[in-house]
């Protein structure tokens, strides 16, 4: 069984987190190597013996069979979740603001009309960091063909934001904070 840690205690059911900061120069290799640090914590809280997370050809971490993860990092910070007993998950950090421009590339008229601040609760940043999430989930089984994480749609029924792309859908939960936005989406 994983152990609920971090900002998604008693939200997200049986996840695991792991952060690690990215030391300078904060190039390619120490967020590669950050984010395998972080693996291997969120790992060792969800249980596995296993704490290595090789890359695959296509540069998708390999994690244990068993503990599905995911791995995010910005120039700062690394972060992994693993949700045991999940088909699939997925993890994102944004932080950076998304300029109006690209947030009317990347969500559809009805996501910025009903998702976005002051219609909805939520900010462009939140928004993209859900649907990298949502795309890491859907995409890491290979099922659903190749497409791009901004064809996904998002919507909000009950408070619960869910992805969807090709009549498969997957739950989000975000997590704004000051400096970033922080989502899992979990493939059962």
């Amino acid at each position: 069984m994983g152990v609920q840690t971090g900002p998604f205690r008693g939200v997200v059911p049986e996840m695991s987190l792991g952060t690690a900061p990215v030391p300078p120069p904060h190039g390619p290799d120490e967020q590669f190597t950050a984010g395998r640090r972080a693996a291997a914590e969120a790992l060792a809280a969800a249980g596995s013996a296993e704490r290595t997370v090789p890359r695959a050809p296509d540069g998708r971490p390999l994690f244990p069979r068993g503990f599905p993860g995911s791995i995010s990092h910005t120039g700062r910070l690394a972060v992994a979740a693993v949700v045991p007993g999940a088909a699939a998950v997925g993890v994102d950090i944004e932080p950076a603001v998304i300029p109006p421009r690209v947030a009317a590339f990347i969500l559809r008229e009805a996501e910025r009309r009903r998702l976005l601040v002051p219609a909805g609760p939520y900010t462009a940043r939140d928004l993209f960091a859900a649907k990298e999430a949502a795309f890491k989930a859907m995409n890491s089984l290979r099922t659903l063909g190749e497409f791009l994480f901004w064809q996904i749609t998002l919507g909000q029924s009950g408070g619960a934001l869910t992805a969807s792309y090709r009549g498969e859908s997957v739950p989000v939960w975000v997590r704004p904070e000051a400096d970033l936005s922080f989502a899992v989406a979990i493939r059962l």
